[in-house]
């Protein structure tokens, strides 16, 4: 191998990996839909030029027959009024007519049937533009979806458990204690002298309303009259004593100092 030959493949393959490092497959496959679409329009004027052709020998031929009928008409009056000099130019005139009518009818089938391959053609490239165009998005999310595994898999490469756990754990630690100090104070706020009152108080209320209620069943006749001696009598408040209970310590006193 001379050594041109070497040069140039190495630097072909020098600037082949240097254009495959920089080469971005979703750019690349963007700028192809890109150029797909692009070439639609211009699909679009040649169908549309041989359309036109198409529309154009379709006019020629109906003025064509429109000449031949009125030639025709022209050449029998003529054979009527005995001018036949008349007659004979008006049938080189419609013989004429007649060939390009029959020329023009061959090219207007030709047309049509480009016009039909064309529009099949513009129809085809359509369908398979947008067949490439969701076969080539379905790519990009692919090189998307890697491109964010790689970012991923460079992340956790990285990520070191070990720096934030001591982070993890003096929180919880934090949050346990803070947690803790907020259940002692509710405990003692439940413990303390004002909850017990309120504790007594709700239960002096109740039983007054159970009194209340025995009071009303017994006058409506629901309960049998009680006597003045099996009364029920209110308990002593804390720390009080009743008024027998009073005077029995005041004559047990008195006993004993006689």
């Amino acid at each position: 191998m001379g050594l041109w030959s070497r040069v140039k493949r190495s630097m072909r393959a020098l600037f082949g990996g240097l254009i495959e490092a920089t080469e971005n497959p979703e750019l690349v496959l963007q700028q192809t839909i890109r150029d797909m679409r692009d070439r639609v329009p211009e699909l679009n004027n040649s169908v549309a030029q041989v359309m036109a052709t198409e529309k154009l020998l379709g006019k020629s031929k109906e003025r064509l027959e429109t000449q031949v009928v009125d030639l025709d008409s022209k050449i029998r009056a003529s054979v009527k009024m005995g001018r036949d000099d008349i007659a004979t130019a008006y049938i080189g005139q419609l013989q004429q007519a007649q060939m390009d009518l029959q020329k023009t009818s061959q090219q207007l089938e030709h047309a049509t049937l480009a016009s039909k391959q064309a529009l099949k053609a513009r129809d085809n490239y359509v369908l398979q533009m947008q067949r490439r165009t969701a076969e080539a998005m379905q790519l990009i999310n692919q090189s998307k979806q890697a491109k964010l595994q790689e970012q991923l898999a460079q992340t956790m490469e990285s990520f070191q458990i070990g720096d934030d756990a001591s982070t993890f754990n003096e929180m919880r630690d934090k949050i346990d204690r803070r947690a803790a100090a907020a259940e002692a104070k509710m405990q003692l706020g439940a413990a303390s002298v004002d909850n017990q009152m309120q504790d007594i108080e709700r239960e002096a209320m109740d039983m007054q309303l159970q009194d209340k209620l025995l009071s009303y069943k017994r006058d409506m006749g629901l309960l049998p009259a009680s006597t003045s001696g099996s009364e029920p009598q209110a308990l002593p408040a804390a720390g009080e004593t009743s008024t027998s209970d009073q005077k029995s310590a005041v004559l047990n006193n008195g006993a004993h100092n006689n």
